[in-house]
């Protein structure tokens, strides 16, 4: 590692299943490398570190001392911060930032966006001027505070939505790629709209509850994941957007293919790609923790406005996030069949 790189501050906000995925990669390579989190994942950090594995490769897993601090105040001034929360606390988490350093040191400071989606994009504005947004390409998942699963290692990708920043854009993948593979992009806004038509399954296999219970029916589950995904690709064509590779999630082609190729053509490669799936990040907040807030609309609201502005019809992803509304509201909410989301869908 560069001494430049050695001399860089950087601080992770969040240590949630991303965050700790993160913190497990880069603490090892960076000598000035801090967390800042709270509660139990806090003190679970500061007694035992963080222990993250490959999903089914729990006995390799590593354990890593992480320096923490408690807020803003106790920390160096960073060069580089790292949000590692969702978008809706990201408001609030500004405001904080710009209370504990001040608006003039924040010009040098550079601030991360490590969101789903491209709601980060409007939020983070609003307080910073020097950006640089990431994309997470795997799926990560806590056990329990500080001890953290994932399903590969990276890669992220790093760039700004109108290629400005390059500089900043190259130190951020510097600093990942002493840890991890990290991609500093000239396409960054393609990559993230790949991305994003993939998450919106997320919507979906929360109200069906996968990793909860079972699927009741895998043909439906087929046709309602294909559809949800293949809609996605349409609008996010028709808005002028281009396919870009981001880690292993399924191309564009092969997404088409499922959605209109007889299942029996596709099932054995769907069913595959099924058991690769785990819990997505909507799931753990709404199911493991209850929390009422999401991202239902940043993701998947997002790109029904994106279907109307371009005249996009979007049947399956209109249905789901209507149905998800609904039951997303409930404050029992407990996740619903296949099946019944199929009916359901009939009859929006």
């Amino acid at each position: 590692m560069s001494q430049e790189l050695q001399q860089k501050m950087v601080l992770l906000v969040g240590a949630g299943a991303v965050g700790a995925t993160i913190a497990a990669w880069l603490a090892p390579n960076h000598n000035r490398f801090y967390v800042l989190d709270q509660g139990d994942t806090l003190a679970a950090i500061r007694s035992n570190g963080i222990f993250a594995y490959l999903q089914h490769h729990e006995d390799k897993g590593e354990k890593v001392s992480v320096k923490t601090v408690d807020n803003f105040e106790d920390c160096p001034q960073p060069d580089v911060i790292l949000l590692c929360v969702k978008n809706y606390s990201l408001d609030g988490l500004s405001k904080a930032i710009i209370g504990a350093y001040g608006e003039e040191a924040l010009e040098k400071i550079v601030i991360v966006g490590m969101q789903n989606g491209v709601e980060n994009q409007t939020i983070l504005p609003k307080y910073f001027s020097n950006i640089v947004y990431g994309i997470i390409s795997f799926n990560a998942w806590l056990d329990e505070p500080a001890i953290v699963g994932y399903q590969a290692k990276g890669p992220f990708i790093f760039g700004t939505p109108d290629n400005d920043r390059p500089q900043q854009v190259k130190l951020v993948a510097d600093i990942f790629n002493q840890g991890v593979a990290a991609i500093a992009s000239n396409h960054f806004q393609d990559a993230a709209l790949s991305k994003m038509i993939i998450n919106l399954t997320n919507s979906f296999t929360t109200v069906m509850g996968l990793g909860f219970r079972e699927i009741d029916d895998m043909s439906k589950f087929q046709k309602i994941l294909s559809q949800l995904t293949y809609e996605g690709v349409k609008i996010v064509k028709a808005a002028g957007y281009k396919e870009c590779k981001v880690g292993d999630i399924p191309g564009w082609t092969l997404i088409s293919a499922s959605a209109n190729l007889p299942q029996f053509l596709t099932r054995k490669l769907f069913e595959k790609n099924v058991k690769k799936m785990v819990v997505s990040s909507m799931a753990q907040d709404i199911i493991q923790h209850g929390r009422s807030d999401n991202e239902l609309k940043g993701i998947n609201g997002y790109l029904l406005e994106m279907a109307d502005q371009h005249g996009i019809k979007a049947p399956y992803n209109r249905g789901i996030y209507q149905l998800c509304q609904e039951e997303f509201a409930k404050p029992d909410f407990s996740p619903i069949s296949v099946t019944e989301v199929w009916q359901r869908l009939a009859t929006v």
